[in-house]
């Protein structure tokens, strides 16, 4: 139910709906004298359901902070390594990044909206039957991405990339195999543990695991001399740390539901169905905004100044990604808030932790547009003192920091449309927003009109605004009730009693 609510000393347990008709008829009987009692309830729930999506983000923030302190660490010591190879492994982390380990993301993000409406709905037994189908079709995914990985130089140099910083790169990606394995297991326990709110273990597992990390980096790449393959096998190394402490919690703890109970080998081979369409679409919407990165990464090879490009590229993407990584853990709560709510029956609930978390995203991205600007004579310097690499960070922040205004709602927004089961949504206004849009006004900003560097985050800037506008417009017109009965057919579907109800899945009103 809607948590919070003063009207449950009435003597009974009352979901979202039911207090806005308590509400209604209240303020109907009582007359205008009353309306401020009105609004104050309202408010109430408003605060309340602030509480609630904080509760959930904030571990989730925090362990998605940790972890992507992994990339920085290796960014650090990529960087200490020398210029050459801070450009092939930069290469080589976004290739890895956009063709393994985004595919991995997507595919587990189908796991959301069943997990979520299932431990809504109190079906239990799916929320394991789905843990093992999403296992095995992560680790079956992983081995085209592992042959791609080892014949990925004649790829790069196709392309026209640098083949100094294609041969880092190729090195950086056989080791990096490992990581793609862990990452494998990672997203499935993570999904199935935040389906229950359970978010504190995979913080106190990833705060061991990032302790750890900078001294498994300068065992590997500087005591063993492995260079660049070093930094790939200590990102390995964190995954696997980070994997056995959530199965230490998992065998030691009394609190979850434990992923071995009540499945069989039958039942993880039925109801695939309802996983397959929710997985699929989540993987291209994902990919089409994650690739998109790549490609600017690869323009970076065509500039004038290559080596610094790529090099300045790599260096804020993960300064994107750090900041990506708050509107992402909102974007999480609010899909468990919005699944849960659904699978229980309670649409105005959904309705309200989506506005809210909208409001929410929409001000952090305020807040990071003002402290990206502020930090950017400074930021760069932490990764690097090469003068033409500084310069273009310098340059670019203020846009970087421009686009989170627009990337954060969108990013809390494909939480909203994960938890209502709709991944077909977000497919179309990627590819709308990132390559109808975004990726012609960067190409014809930097090559046409010559504005170089920039103009690649010219085209990001354009691509966000619009996926933000049609995510809100999409949003709007999202029918609550009819995405609760949705959210019934689907866990039962998943649950493998009636395959023929994922039909139902494909429509998305």
């Amino acid at each position: 139910m809607c948590p919070g609510s003063d009207l449950e000393s009435r003597g009974s347990t009352l979901n979202g709906d039911h207090q806005n008709q308590l509400l209604k008829r209240y303020n109907e009987e009582t007359g205008d004298g009353d309306k401020f009692i009105h609004g104050f309830l309202r408010k109430i729930q408003v605060g309340d359901e602030v509480l609630s999506i904080g509760k959930i983000a904030g571990p989730i923030i925090m362990t998605t902070l940790l972890i992507h302190s992994r990339s920085i660490i290796s960014m650090l010591f990529l960087s200490h390594l020398g210029k050459e190879e801070l450009a092939g492994g930069s290469l080589a982390m976004g290739f890895g990044n956009i063709t393994g380990l985004s595919v991995i993301k997507g595919l587990a993000i189908g796991m959301d909206p069943i997990c979520g409406q299932a431990y809504g709905a109190r079906r239990y037994s799916v929320l394991s039957q789905t843990f093992y189908r999403a296992l095995c079709l992560l680790l079956l995914i992983s081995i085209p991405i592992s042959i791609l990985w080892l014949n990925v130089e004649p790829i790069f140099l196709r392309l026209g990339q640098d083949p100094d910083a294609t041969k880092v790169a190729k090195v950086y990606l056989v080791a990096f195999i490992p990581e793609l394995l862990a990452q494998s297991f990672l997203h499935p326990v993570r999904t199935f543990l935040r389906a229950q709110g359970i978010n504190t273990p995979l913080t106190i597992a990833a705060i061991c695991a990032v302790l750890l990390h900078p001294l498994i980096n300068y065992i590997f790449t500087i005591y063993f001399e492995l260079g660049v393959k070093g930094v790939a096998l200590a990102l390995a190394c964190n995954t696997f740390n980070l994997n056995l402490g959530l199965i230490i919690y998992m065998v030691m703890s009394e609190t979850p539901l434990k992923p071995w109970h009540d499945v069989t080998i039958v039942s993880v081979f039925q109801g695939w169905r309802p996983l397959l369409a929710l997985a699929l679409p989540s993987l291209l919407s994902v990919c089409l905004e994650w690739w998109w990165y790549e490609i600017m990464l690869f323009l970076c090879g065509l500039l004038d100044n290559p080596k610094a490009s790529v090099a300045a590229m790599g260096i804020l993407i993960q300064t994107t990604g750090l900041l990506y990584n708050f509107p992402f853990s909102l974007s999480n709560s609010i899909c468990t808030r919005v699944s849960q709510a659904l699978g229980a029956g309670r649409p105005s609930c959904a309705h309200r932790a989506a506005t809210i978390g909208l409001l929410m995203a929409f001000a952090f991205g305020l807040s990071a547009f003002a402290v990206m600007t502020v930090l950017r004579s400074w930021w760069g310097r932490l990764f690097t003192d090469e003068p033409q690499i500084l310069d273009l960070i310098y340059t670019v922040l203020p846009i970087l920091g421009l686009c989170e205004v627009g990337n954060s709602p969108q990013t809390a927004a494909c939480g909203v449309l994960t938890g209502t089961a709709r991944p077909k949504d977000g497919v179309r206004i990627n590819l709308c927003s990132f390559y109808l849009v975004g990726l012609p006004v960067a190409i014809l900003t930097t090559f046409t009109f010559k504005i170089g560097f920039e103009g690649l985050w010219f085209g990001l800037l354009a691509a966000q605004i619009s996926c933000v506008c049609m995510m809100v417009y999409t949003l709007v017109r999202t029918d609550w009730k009819h995405q609760a009965k949705r959210a019934n057919e689907l866990t039962i579907a998943a649950a493998g009693k009636d395959d023929l109800e994922a039909t139902l899945l494909t429509s998305d009103h």
